[in-house]
């Protein structure tokens, strides 16, 4: 199935909960929006333009259990806020419910908030394939391509951002491998991507984060695609260890692209002027349920951080390839 989808007979939305890969797949059901936003703030629904259509869902669940007009504009906003980085969700939120505000009664509310929730959807899925069209032109055959986190269908509606050039090159015809980063603190890179390219039969070899430079030195990389959470005027925000593997690639002459959809731009925007989202300092003191370090120890873990475009080759759209310049 898709990343999440609406179930019309259970009023619920339905998504994998993705903290139990690559070990078990399950889908999980969200009633009400405080189950949307703890599911969004652990990451069981996570990935920028997957938040996206999550955040519009979460529209349809308050039209569904909030009693008047005001309790749903009160339950939005609480789901706007849930992840402060990633546009998208904002972006998702603000769309349905511009939508639903044109119903007059709750039904009607939900009836325009789920129209547009689907619209948007389907929009996710058809952007996606763009970008693999435009990107998967810049893949030659027999590349090597590094990525970092989960820019693939878990992180999307479906068939993915990063993973989706990956994709649509492969379908067209080329033979590409994949080097995945693991993507400490949380492992996005290990658990998802590489579960994800296994599904498909997609050649993965996996490495630590702190291997990046090692690899890229031996000539082991020829291209490095990432995703992106935000697209600001001066570059591009994305998960934590982005920026570094963009240092390493431009010292080493490879071509860094970012794969990311237009709901993902704020380029009015300074990279100075976003909320970069700081998590539990349990995430690394604990691996799993295993304690690896002190529990009184001081704990620095932002999950985001800021690539400049002087790093990055070009950004892959749906509308084309933007060049920096």
């Amino acid at each position: 199935m898709r990343t999440l989808d609406w179930d019309e007979d259970k009023d619920a939305l339905r998504l994998i909960d993705q903290t139990l890969l690559p070990r078990e797949y399950k889908l999980i059901e969200c009633k009400h929006v405080d189950e949307l936003i703890a599911a969004i703030k652990s990451l069981k629904v996570r990935g920028a333009p997957a938040l996206g259509a999550a955040g519009a869902f979460g529209v349809v669940l308050a039209c569904t259990t909030a009693i008047t007009k005001e309790s749903v504009k009160q339950e939005v906003t609480k789901l706007k806020i849930a992840r402060p980085t990633a546009i998208n969700l904002s972006y998702g939120v603000n769309r349905a419910f511009n939508a639903a505000l044109r119903g007059e009664t709750r039904i009607e509310m939900k009836r325009y908030a789920l129209a547009e929730a689907n619209l948007l959807a389907e929009e996710d899925v058809a952007v996606n394939k763009k970008i693999g069209e435009y990107g998967s032109a810049l893949l030659d055959d027999g590349d090597v391509v590094m990525t970092h986190c989960n820019a693939g269908r878990l992180a999307c509606v479906d068939w993915g951002t990063a993973l989706g050039v990956i994709r649509t090159a492969i379908a067209n015809g080329k033979r590409i491998e994949v080097i995945s980063c693991e993507t400490r603190p949380l492992n996005q890179g290990s658990r998802l991507t590489t579960w994800e390219l296994l599904q498909d039969k997609i050649p993965v070899t996996l490495i630590t984060d702190s291997m990046s430079a090692t690899v890229m030195r031996a000539g082991k990389v020829d291209k490095v695609i990432v995703g992106a959470d935000r697209v600001v005027k001066e570059g591009v925000i994305n998960k934590i260890g982005t920026y570094m593997h963009a240092v390493v690639a431009n010292a080493h002459k490879i071509p860094f692209y970012v794969a990311a959809p237009l709901s993902s731009f704020d380029s009015d925007r300074s990279y100075k002027e976003v909320e970069i989202e700081e998590r539990s300092p349990e995430e690394l003191i604990y691996f799993g349920s295993e304690q690896i370090a002190p529990l009184d120890v001081n704990v620095y873990n932002p999950a985001f951080d800021f690539t400049p475009f002087e790093l990055i080759e070009a950004v892959i759209t749906e509308k084309g390839v933007v060049y920096p310049d």
